[in-house]
This record gives C-alpha cells, sequence and structure tokens, in this order.
C-alpha cells in the first residue's frame, strides 16, 4: 500500500434526471476529506440527450446503444477539458458515467444470476481524449459480490458524518432519492427512499413545458390531492425491505402515465401531488425503515430537490418537529456537485485501492475495491 497523498481529481457524474453532466475538479486528502475547487453543469447536446431517453424508455437498438456509449464518453471527455483548460491535468478522472439501466434483483437464468446495471460513457475515449488515467464503472464490483451496486455515496456520508456527535439522515434528492444513516452507534446504513425529481420533472415538461419546477413555484400554487397522494404512496416498493435501490428502470413513463389516469384535472394540482409524494416516500421510508433501529437528530438534504422550497417545507410537514432539517452547504458540502464530490473520493479509494463499498447499504457479501482503471 502507498502511502496515501493530496489528489487533483476530475470528478464527473449525469444522474437519472440526466440533465446535465456535472463535473468537478476536487482536492482529496488523506483524511478522505474533500475539497472542490471548481465544478460545472455541461449541458448534454440536444440529440445526445434525446437518444439518452430513448434508452431510458426502451425504444433504442443495440447499435444505438453501442454508439451512444462513446459518444457520452465524448461529453464527458468535453466536460473535464473545460475544467483542464483552466487548471490543467488532474492526477486523474473519476466517471460514475450514465446510468441507462439498473436491475438490482435477484433473478436468474439456467442459475446464472442477471443482477447487473450499465453506466455509459466509454472511459478509454475519456483517458484518451484528456490525456489522464481515468477510473469508471464503480458499481460492478459491488453487484459481483451480490450487492445491489447503490447507493454508493453512504460511503462518502460516513466518511463526512461520522464523529459528529449526531444521529443523521443524509438524504439525496436527485431523480431518485437515496437516504444514509450515519449515527454514532449503529453501523452506516442506506437505501434507495424511491421517486425523487423524475416524476416532478416529468408533469412539469408535460403540462407547463419546463425542464423543472424552479423553486417549486407551480406546487406552491397548487392543492394536494390527499386521495390520489394515497393511492401513489401504495406502491409496492415503498415497503419493500432495504437494501434496495430503483430507477428509471421502475419508474418508467408508462408507470407515470397510468398514474396520471387518476390525477386531479387541475395541472398545478398534479404538481402540487407529486412534490408532496417524493417527500412522504421519504418521510414514510424513515418511519418504516430507520426510527425502528435509529433515533434520527438531524435530517440532511442535498441534490436538486434541496432547492425546491415546497418540497423542503413538505419534509417539514411530514418529518417528526423534533427532527432539525438542514441542507448539506450548512455542513460546508455542495447541494449541487455532492454527488460529484463523493464520486471523487469513491476513485480516490480505487487508486489506492481501499476497500469503497459499504455492503450493509448495497446488501453485497463483502467490501470491496469499486472501479476500473483505463490509462490514456
Amino acid at each position: 500500500m502507498h502511502e496515501l497523498e493530496t489528489k487533483r481529481v476530475i470528478a464527473l457524474m449525469s444522474g437519472t434526471s440526466c440533465d446535465s453532466i456535472d463535473a468537478g475538479l476536487c482536492e482529496v486528502y488523506p483524511d478522505m476529506s474533500v475539497k472542490l475547487i471548481r465544478a460545472i453543469n455541461y449541458k448534454y447536446p440536444e440529440h445526445i440527450r434525446a437518444k439518452i431517453f430513448q434508452i431510458f424508455r426502451s425504444q433504442a437498438t443495440v447499435k444505438d446503444i453501442c454508439q451512444m456509449n462513446f459518444a457520452i464518453g465524448k461529453c464527458f471527455a468535453q466536460a473535464s477539458k473545460v475544467l483542464t483548460e483552466e487548471y490543467g491535468k488532474p492526477d486523474f478522472i473519476a466517471s460514475h458515467g450514465q446510468t441507462v439501466y439498473h436491475y438490482p434483483f435477484d433473478e436468474s437464468i439456467d442459475d446464472i444470476p442477471l443482477k447487473s446495471t450499465l453506466q455509459l460513457g466509454e472511459s478509454s475515449v475519456i483517458a484518451q481524449e484528456t490525456g489522464c488515467m481515468t477510473i469508471s464503472n464503480f458499481r460492478e464490483a459491488d453487484i459481483a459480490q451480490g450487492g445491489q451496486g447503490a447507493p454508493l455515496v453512504c460511503f462518502a456520508d460516513e466518511k463526512w458524518f461520522k464523529g459528529k456527535g449526531k444521529n443523521f439522515a443524509v438524504q439525496n434528492i436527485g431523480g431518485i432519492s437515496n437516504v444514509t444513516v450515519v449515527s454514532q452507534d449503529f453501523d452506516t446504513f442506506g437505501f434507495d427512499t424511491g421517486l425523487g425529481n423524475i416524476m416532478i420533472d416529468y408533469c412539469v415538461n408535460k403540462f407547463f413545458s419546463k425542464p423543472y419546477d424552479k423553486d417549486g413555484e407551480i406546487a406552491k400554487s397548487g392543492i394536494i390531492s390527499d386521495a390520489w397522494l394515497e393511492c401513489l404512496m401504495q406502491d409496492e416498493y415503498y415497503v419493500l425491505e432495504p437494501p434496495k435501490s430503483t430507477g428509471r428502470e421502475y419508474f418508467t413513463t408508462n408507470y407515470i402515465e397510468n398514474a396520471l389516469k387518476f390525477a386531479p384535472p387541475e395541472p398545478k394540482d398534479i404538481i402540487a401531488t407529486v412534490t408532496a409524494l417524493t417527500a412522504k416516500s421519504i418521510a414514510t421510508a424513515y418511519e418504516r425503515f430507520i426510527y425502528p433501529n435509529v433515533g434520527i437528530h438531524e435530517a440532511v438534504i442535498c441534490g436538486g430537490g434541496a432547492y425546491n422550497k415546497t418540497l423542503m417545507k413538505n419534509l417539514r410537514s411530514y418529518l417528526p418537529s423534533y427532527i432539525d432539517l438542514k441542507t448539506c452547504e450548512d455542513y460546508g458540502i455542495s447541494n449541487n456537485f455532492k454527488e460529484v464530490t463523493a464520486f471523487a473520493l469513491l476513485g480516490y479509494c480505487t487508486y489506492y485501492a481501499i476497500p469503497n463499498n459499504l455492503p450493509n447499504c448495497t446488501g453485497a457479501k463483502k467490501r470491496v475495491v469499486m472501479g476500473k482503471i483505463t490509462y490514456p
């Protein structure tokens, strides 16, 4: 084992919302703390993003997927170059890639397990285009050990929140919502709570022709339909025991369209209700799977959902009053780029061959070093 040194890392991430490639230049220190030096949202070219959504909707051919793997790699490389042109080359790049399919289920064919995941964004393209060693494909090793390959940010949450004298629920609200429970007395655990912004964004786009509900203004103007909310909360995912993870493969366009058949007639009431759904599904997950094991002092929200004031207000009303509600910004961590800093840390651990999964969160049989190294 080499002695740990500070490394400059460009971390790359595009989540289930697929709104842009998040790229961040970070310094990762031997104590596992991470400083974000500069971060950007690099927009996918319009036709590339449209192709990715075709893949999400299972409307793509194998040829499309093959081509997009390299095309997305090129986009990730271009996002990196914006930072390298200003700051020079990093020690390496850590790329999460673009998840286009995630299948964490215990299914098999001829006794061969089919649990799997697919992130596009060819690391060889990134390495060759930038001249930087590239670490990618973080989820596969965990799945090879029987895990779900998600959620992965729990590892970083533990490093950053353990030992602060409180029990935390660190809640990311991206396309999907996931929580990490970091406590003083128990091993860290975590899981995907369910929908984050996927359904909100879809409905805002469908009814208001906007990419998302800025500050939760549309939701604020509507009235929550309690009957429809109760109906949406009956989904079986919410009662499934952790470890569990989910994605667009489950919360598909068809899923949302079927749900909308029972929606209230007024579009702003639809947005109000699906925003409440994200908050209520998080609060209900805590009631079912966290409070029976761990008393929580503070919920720390990050991801795009932290900027949705109506969602935050809903969360406040659904969570017990004794739980403080904060955001990652209160701890000096960017709400928008927290996952980027987490993958910088995961890449740092891969570089030094330090195990970087948490089996309590993913369900893997043992700790492994996740990530594959590609040389330029």
